[in-house]
Parts: structure tokens; sequence; C-alpha cells
């Protein structure tokens, strides 16, 4: 995320923040015992200054009977507080760790569902950033700093309360350093709010890069970039852990600052306490005694502790809203309508047509990359795109599959108009095999299952056969259950597609579509895959994006594209008839290439 477009905290997205509050909703029960439990222990805390204070009285007063009796209930006290914190931090426990699984499992059900045209805006460290280290934030702020809050809320009140009924005189003192103490907390907060932001996307811009240098690997190696990357990544670094630092420096000056008050302010009130314990000795009614002094000190130690340990808490909490807001801003973004669930696929024909259709991406509006494209395919039939990098070839694929929508015109299948039907059951009749293949780091059985989810081990192996595959399978020691790899970096080009091949043939789908499938392989792999890609074809409608003319030559159609429109339309021996063709021209710059 760029500083610029960094969250600014204001009532708006301190409300956002608290969307997050409902994801506790579904544990209200624990988190409300919970609370119960945290408001008991604080006020058996807040009764132990007052019974100790009994308790030297009672010693001063020789009275063993009483002396007796207090330290039973301070015994008791202390199982009471014991118990309860144990009680606290395991149901509070409970509700952050289940509270924040659901949030996961929302913000990724979310990512999942959201439309291409959100991915290419956004970078993938950063969503994974965001669903990994600011769900991580929220849970101290869940387990930890939202009870510590809740704590001192209860604590200062009422300790206030003791202080004035011990000693009015007394609390002059601490009530005339709240205003000092409130004074450094507004200097130093805004300030700490700040950079706690600046930390937070500081460590996420630097798992951006770890997230794109493994990626991109076999990039930056065979550019011998690894120098350039380290550079690129101690950057980020060196630029987190200067905020942090200074964040540091700046949280200790403030918690040093409001110790060193807060201190001094308790010294006072010793000194002026020792001297009215003098006054009580020559007039009771005027002074007070030592074991109420005690608990003045104690109690004024709670209230200092607590303003300086809700300041602290108070930034960490800030910190949270941050992360929060990041993630309520994924969750406000607009989803496809899409099916979380298996559920019953429809069956059609596969008679794709597009009617008019124009479209430019989201991020580039002012650039229309398809003007007034019609074709149709009928069910059975395969239709070949050809034409320079950048005609348009690959973006009628991603309009096929609903990836975005046209601009203007309309897209139908079976007659029927695309935005009809349901965005999973349609995709459910669709299969892709790209020119990139992206293999999931399973085994190479896994792959292949993804075509179809539950696929038995023979209707696995029938589609291995199908694509040509089973031949290198068959030679791996593990054999199906063959690790492939993070991409799949473990097979070679021409293996990846023959395992996406098998996919596709597993899903046995209705419309097909190869986006370039052969054009980065070797003659011989270029054979295996030719042979398994015409089964698949077969009987299918197939929409082939070629860059070697020699793949469709039997295409019962060929459309020539150039800057976004369709040029040339015919068969391959109509349009190699073409003087000056378009079409012709390439196949010429190929035979020349050979």
């Amino acid at each position: 995320m760029a500083r610029k477009d960094r969250p600014k905290f204001s009532k708006e997205s301190t409300r956002k923040a608290l969307r997050v509050f409902q994801f506790i909703k579904p544990f209200r029960v624990p988190f409300g015992i919970g609370m119960v439990v945290l408001l008991f222990s604080t006020v058996a805390m807040l009764a132990f200054p007052r019974i100790l204070g009994n308790l030297m009285d009672a010693v001063k007063s020789s009275s063993d009977a009483e002396v007796k009796y207090f330290i039973q209930l301070l015994i008791g006290l202390f199982f009471v507080i014991g118990f309860s914190a144990f009680l606290r931090i395991y149901l509070f426990g409970i509700v952050a760790h289940k509270s924040l699984a659901l949030l996961k499992t929302k913000t990724y059900q979310h990512l999942i569902s959201s439309p291409m045209s959100f991915f290419s805006q956004k970078r993938v460290g950063e969503l994974s950033s965001r669903i990994s280290a600011d769900v991580s934030l929220l849970q101290e702020t869940f387990t930890i700093t939202i009870a510590e809050i809740i704590r001192q809320i209860i604590t200062i009140p009422v300790g206030l309360f003791f202080l004035v009924y011990i000693s009015g005189r007394l609390t002059v003192f601490i009530i005339a350093l709240i205003p000092v103490i409130a004074l450094i907390g507004v200097f130093f907060g805004k300030f700490i709010k700040k950079l706690s932001v600046i930390a937070q996307d500081d460590i996420t811009e630097s798992n951006k890069v770890v997230d794109e240098t493994l990626h991109g690997i076999a990039s930056v190696k065979a550019y011998a970039n690894e120098f350039f990357e380290i550079l690129r990544y101690n950057k980020s670094i060196d630029q987190s852990v200067a905020t942090s630092i200074k964040r540091a420096k700046w949280r200790g000056m403030f918690i040093g600052l409001i110790m060193f008050v807060a201190g001094s302010g308790l010294m006072a009130i010793i000194w002026y306490g020792l001297h009215m314990v003098a006054i009580n000795e020559l007039d009771p009614t005027k002074g007070i005694t030592i074991g109420e002094l005690l608990q003045f000190a104690l109690y004024a130690a709670f209230i200092g502790v607590s303003f300086g340990g809700t300041a602290d808490l108070f930034s960490q909490l800030q910190k949270a809203i941050g992360a929060t807001e990041s993630l309520m801003d994924i969750l406000e973004e607009k989803t496809e309508d899409i099916a979380l669930t298996k559920s019953n696929s429809i069956k059609i024909e596969g008679n794709l047509s597009f009617n008019n259709v124009n479209f430019s991406y989201p991020s580039r509006r002012d650039i229309e990359v398809i003007r007034d494209i019609s074709f149709s395919v009928e069910h059975g039939k395969q239709i070949a795109f050809v034409g320079p990098s950048g005609a348009g070839k690959s973006t009628i694929a991603a309009l096929i599959f609903g990836f975005y929508k046209p601009n203007e015109g309309d897209i139908t299948i079976d007659g029927i108009d695309f935005n009809e039907y349901h965005l999973s059951e349609i995709r459910s009749q669709m299969a892709l095999v790209p020119q990139e293949v992206m293999l999931f780091g399973g085994t190479i059985k896994e792959n292949i299952e993804y075509g179809k989810p539950g696929a038995t081990d023979e209707e696995i192996f029938a589609a291995a056969k199908q694509a040509n595959a089973l031949e290198f399978i068959e030679s791996f020691p593990e054999k199906f259950e063959t690790i492939v790899g993070d991409r799949g970096i473990q097979l070679s080009g021409g293996q990846k597609q023959r395992v996406a091949i098998a996919r596709a043939i597993l899903r046995d789908p209705s419309i097909l579509v190869l986006d370039e499938a052969t054009s980065a392989l070797d003659s011989e792999s270029e054979r295996l895959v030719q042979e398994a890609l015409e089964r698949l074809m077969k009987g299918r409608t197939s929409i082939v994006i070629a860059h070697r003319l020699s793949t469709i030559k039997n295409a019962d159609k060929i459309l020539v594209l150039e800057n976004g429109k369709i040029k040339e339309t015919g068969t391959h021996d109509e349009l190699i008839k073409k003087e000056n063709g378009i079409y012709k021209n390439l196949s010429n710059i190929q035979l020349m290439a050979v």
C-alpha cells in the first residue's frame, strides 16, 4: 500500500473497524461469561488494598482474631483472583481463536469470490499479508488488549471512589495529576498512532517483496538478480526497522514520562499521607491510620498503572484498528455471484456467440482492447483466433469465462445471455488449457483431480492416458503420487501441459478454450500434446488461441485479429490464398523461421 493510501483515523475508520466484532457474535456466550469473570476478578483485585489496610490496622491494635480473619480472607481472595484469571484467559482464548478463524475463512472466501478486475489491481503479497499478518495482530487485541482496557476502565473510577472515601484531601493530589497525564497522552497519542499504521504497512511491503521474488524465482536466477532482490528486500526491511525503532523511541518516552509523573505523584501522596498519620495520633477525626494510608497508596498505584497502561493499550488498539480497517476494505469489495459449495451443474450444448462486443479493462477504460467483435461457433465445432501480440485474443478467452463483462454488446451460450447463467454453473461446463500451466504444489493425481474433485482413481488414470501423460507419470517412482513442486517446477513444460489436458479431459467440458497451449513446446512435446488436444476437442465446442498456425489447419473457422478487430475470416485454405492477407503473411513469417 502506498503511503498516500494509508487509512486515516477518523470516526468513519473506527466505525468500520468495529465491524470486526460481528465475528464474535457466534461466540457471544463464552464472551459474555468471560466479561462477567473479568468484572468479578477486577472487583476482587480492587478489594485487596482494602483488606490489606485493615490487616495492618489489626496488627497495630494487636487483635489476633482480626489478623487471622484478614489473612484467611486474603488467601481466599488470591484463590478467587487466580481462578478468575485462568477462566478469563481460557474463555477469551476460545472466543479470540474461533472468531479470528471465522474472520480468516470469510476473508479467504471473499478473496476467492472476487472478480479478476480486483486481482488485476492488487498485489498477491499485499493480500497474503492482510490475511496473515493483520489477522495475527488482531489475535493479541482479542485475547489481551480488549480485556485489559475493560479492566482499566473499571479500575480507574472504582479506585477514585475509594480514594475519596479514604481521604478527600489526599485525593486532590491525584486529581491534580490527571490533566497532566491527559495532556501527555494527547500529545504522544496521535504521533504514535500514525507510526503504528506506517509500521504495519512497512511489514506488508516487505512481505510483498518476498512473495513476488519467490513466485518469480526462475526469472530472478535466470537474470542473476539475486543481489538486486536482496537489496530490494533489505531496503524494505530497513524502512520497517527504522519506523519500528522510531515508534519504540516515542512509545518509550511516552510510557517513561507517564511513569515518572505517576511515581512522583505517588511519592508526594505518601509524604503528605505520613503527615496525616501523625495528625491522626493527635486527633483521629482529622487524620488517617497507617492502614488507610497503605490502602490509599495502593489504590493510587492501581490508578497510576491503569492510566499508564491504558495509554499503551490504546496504542495497541489503534494499531489493530488500522489492520482491521484494511481487512474490512477487502470484505467491502464486490464479489462474483458464485457458489461456495458444490452444487449440481447444468448441462449446455456449447453454442457460443459474441454479438458486437466492445471491451476495455477496468484499469484502462480509455483503451478499447476489442472492438465490435461478432462471431458464433456451434456445438462440436472448432474456431481459432490468430493475430499479433496485443490483438485481443486472450481477452476474448477471459470474456468467455466471464472474468470480465463487455462494455457493449452481449455474449450468448445456447441462445441465452451469459448473464442469465449462474457463474459457477456455466464455468463448470468449461475448461481452460493455458500457455503457461499453473500446477498446485501437491501430487500429479491431485492436480489432475482438480478438474473433477472427488473423481475415482480409474477416471484419473483414463484421463491421464488420453492426455498422453501416462507414460511419463508411470516412469516416476511414486507415479501418480509424485510431488510436482511449487507451480509444477519438477515437471517439464510438455509434462505440465499434458497434466493440464488430463485435468480438462476429466472435467468433460462442453466448451474448451486453448490459449496458445503448444506455443512454448519442443517438437516432440508438441506432437504428444497436439495428439492429446485433438482427442480432447472431439465433440466439444473448442476455441483455440493459436501462435503456431500449423496447429489450426483443421479448424472449422479461423478469425484473424488486429488491434482488437476481426480483419479476416475463413478456413486455413481460404485465408492462405488471400494476397497480402494478414494470415498469409503470418504463415510466411513462420515458414521462414523454420
